[in-house]
């Protein structure tokens, strides 16, 4: 299967290296072509990914455009605030892309502007090709290294061939497991990197293990509640793309979510945190997005509020401990 992915962040890297060991045919398209050029020569991102080496049949596109000529599923790889100029670029290329069958989505959060999920971006640039979004708790270095790992491919319910695409992803390291709740996967990839700046601050505050299982649960609990209320199904959000990516964002000492948390915790600003950032924090955009539907459908969120009142409002992180504690006693 001929596969193009749009985007070599840390993510698209391991993706690469996945499915050139499932024995495809990968093209990796960087966005900058000075990282193009390194990629070509030195056969490994140093910047987002170091320590894995590119074998050479992997290869290195320097524009879409060519790449999508021969492409059978791209994998879109940016991050979420550059998806819809990129389908906007590609939208001019599809002419002779009369291969391509799939878009994959790997990115997590919401359009700002329209708050869509980003199957649901491409959707609106290209109707007439199917979209799906792989989804789940996937550290890129495990993934690149070939360990143990599992994630769900959601597609829509209607798409006849998503069987043979869940075979051609998996591997005996990454087993695919198949959701047809696409709008469902998506926010909960969207969700947890919310609870997981959440769970960062509770790293930084060092308020202890019981705070930060109580932290867990409750976000777990609060997920549900967002994610069923803006289209969701239950049952989504305590499989892989929700309660799995929920725990290891909100453990792993790798996670930038949880990272940009942990300095918020110990007396870091946000805004000064985000201006000095070179990769991605996706929580950031996604706490305003979701506030924003929240407040739209008169839901009451208690730990998203929070967050959003440190992100946004610049509230002592102390001080939203502390709201939180002091709110009315409810049954579980």
């Amino acid at each position: 299967m001929n596969i193009c992915i749009l985007g070599a962040g840390a993510w698209g890297t391991a993706m690469a290296l996945h499915l050139e060991r499932c024995g495809h045919s990968v093209t990796l398209v960087p966005r900058r072509m000075e990282q193009a050029l390194a990629l070509a020569s030195s056969r490994e991102n140093t910047d987002y990914l170091p320590g894995y080496s590119l074998p050479g049949s992997i290869q290195i596109g320097y524009e879409p455009a060519p790449v999508l000529m021969e492409a059978e599923v791209v994998f879109l790889a940016c991050p979420t605030k550059g998806l819809r100029a990129l389908c906007q670029q590609l939208a001019g290329s599809l002419e002779d892309a009369w291969q391509l069958k799939l878009f994959v989505v790997l990115c997590k959060g919401l359009d700002s502007a329209t708050l869509q999920t980003p199957a649901e971006t491409v959707r609106t640039f290209f109707p007439d090709i199917a979209s799906a979004a792989l989804s789940g708790p996937t550290r890129a270095a495990e993934v690149a290294a070939g360990q143990p790992t599992a994630i769900a491919l959601a597609v829509e319910e209607s798409f006849e061939e998503a069987n043979d695409y869940q075979r051609a992803f998996s591997s005996s390291a990454l087993r695919v497991y198949l959701s047809h709740d696409l709008r469902g996967t998506e926010l909960g990839g969207t969700l947890k990197n919310i609870y997981a700046i959440a769970a960062g601050i509770c790293d930084g505050l060092a308020l202890g293990d019981n705070a930060k299982a109580a932290l867990l649960t409750r976000s777990l609990s609060e997920m549900v509640t967002i994610g069923e209320l803006l289209g969701g199904q239950r049952a989504t959000f305590h499989g892989l793309s929700g309660f799995g990516d929920l725990v290891a964002t909100c453990t792993g000492s790798w996670s930038r979510n949880r990272s940009f948390g942990e300095q918020i915790g110990r007396g870091s600003r946000p805004a000064d945190l985000m201006e000095n950032r070179k990769t991605v924090v996706e929580g950031y955009w996604a706490t305003q997005c979701v506030k924003e539907l929240c407040q739209t459908r008169g839901l009451e969120a208690p730990i998203l509020g929070q967050v959003h009142s440190v992100l946004y409002q610049e509230t002592d992180p102390q001080a939203a401990l502390e709201a939180l504690m002091g709110r009315d006693l409810k049954a579980e």
